[in-house]
């Protein structure tokens, strides 16, 4: 359980990573085994931070339909299969978290949230010092973005519940590795209290 004692220096931000059809629904190209488990966890997160009128970033992984921005460990299967095609409903957030007008998309080509695109400047014009991380998966495009956004000097709390990976086992040996570095691990239900009243 987290302890804050600073909840008055957090201006926060919640990043959703990855959370579209073709990662979510069942028979979709790369389909993250157990996802739906985590759907109702964040929007809760999503109805929360609307609530309070915080900052929502919604992060997309969207390729082109040629695959020349696919990274070259993924270009075989994205030739067989493509995935996350940009304008195709595979690219687009489930239904369940459809952005609203005023919530922010990035679109990334890889991994990390903040790799070659406009997040850091955006979170930095709007004064954002803290991140909450939900979404998937949890050994890859979220880790990667929580390094990225340590490194940056941001406070990062990943939500557990509301973070996902193809097993538990792979999900909660890196909640340790990042827990090991610094990042505050939370339950969705703890959100609550640790964000500024």
């Amino acid at each position: 359980m987290y302890e804050n004692t600073n909840s008055h220096l957090l201006d926060p931000a919640l990043l959703i990573i990855d959370m579209q059809n073709d990662f979510v629904r069942p028979g979709t190209p790369l389909q993250v085994t157990g996802v739906s488990s985590i759907i109702p966890k964040v929007r809760d997160l999503l109805s929360l931070f609307r609530e309070k009128d915080l900052p929502v970033f919604h992060v997309l992984r969207v390729h082109r339909a040629s695959g020349v921005d696919v990274e070259i460990t993924r270009r075989e299967i994205f030739a067989k299969t493509p995935f996350a095609v940009e304008g195709t409903a595979g690219a687009a957030v489930i239904s369940e978290l459809t952005p609203l007008n005023g919530e922010h998309i990035v679109k990334k080509t890889r991994m990390s949230a903040f790799f070659q695109t406009d997040l850091d400047i955006m979170l930095r014009t709007l004064g954002v010092d803290t991140l909450f991380i939900a979404g998937i998966q949890t050994p890859n495009c979220v880790r990667t973005t929580v390094f990225d956004a340590m490194a940056y000097n941001y406070r990062v709390f990943l939500v557990r519940d509301a973070v996902g990976a193809k097993t538990d086992a792979i999900h909660e040996a890196n909640v340790l590795d990042m827990q090991n570095i610094g990042i505050g691990i939370v339950e969705c239900a703890e959100v609550p209290r640790v964000l500024p009243r």
